[in-house]
């Protein structure tokens, strides 16, 4: 927080100066002053403020893409589906997948339909593992490129699979 100061000067003030006759007089002049001290700090407290919303707005900005997608497990309607179906992500992008209806559910990788030496045991679900509540949440990260397919178990046969392509 900046501070403005005043300062009062007593500046001697000679008139009337003839020869051999001095009058002087003091007045008082209050003069109206704005430290550089103080305009400095107001300029790194500004700065200071700007570079808070600069780290604060490219937080947003990477939170809002990071690098996640999310997928529900059963669609608004009931259906029994991952919804999107078919994902394309970077490496490196998490996977949120989320329970929304018809669960129990789970995650489960093909391990036919992975990129080749991918261990699906360590991206997917146990199959005894199910998500039971609405909003419980699997979340993985895919770094390898190429093509994975996976499935829900439980309602695999109604066709509840998908695919997502790690570019």
């Amino acid at each position: 927080m900046a501070t403005v100061a005043f300062t009062t000067v007593t500046i001697p003030s000679c008139t009337g100066l003839k020869a051999g006759v001095s009058s002087s007089k003091a007045s008082a002049i209050k003069v109206s002053a704005t430290p550089v001290a103080s305009r400095l700090a107001v300029k790194a407290s500004l700065k200071e403020f700007g570079v808070g919303v600069a780290a604060t707005v490219a937080s947003a900005i990477l939170a809002s893409n990071a690098l996640a997608v999310e997928i529900k497990l059963g669609g608004d309607d009931g259906s029994l589906a991952f919804v999107p179906a078919n994902i394309e992500v970077a490496s490196g992008e998490k996977l949120t997948f989320t329970n929304n209806a018809g669960f129990p559910h789970n995650v489960l990788f093909d391990e036919d339909e992975v990129p080749s030496g991918v261990d699906v045991s360590k991206i997917s679900m146990s199959e005894e593992n199910l998500l039971n509540a609405k909003g419980e949440v699997y979340e993985v990260t895919l770094v390898e490129k190429g093509t994975y397919s996976f499935y829900c178990a439980p309602h695999q046969g109604a066709g509840m699979v998908g695919k997502v392509t790690v570019k």
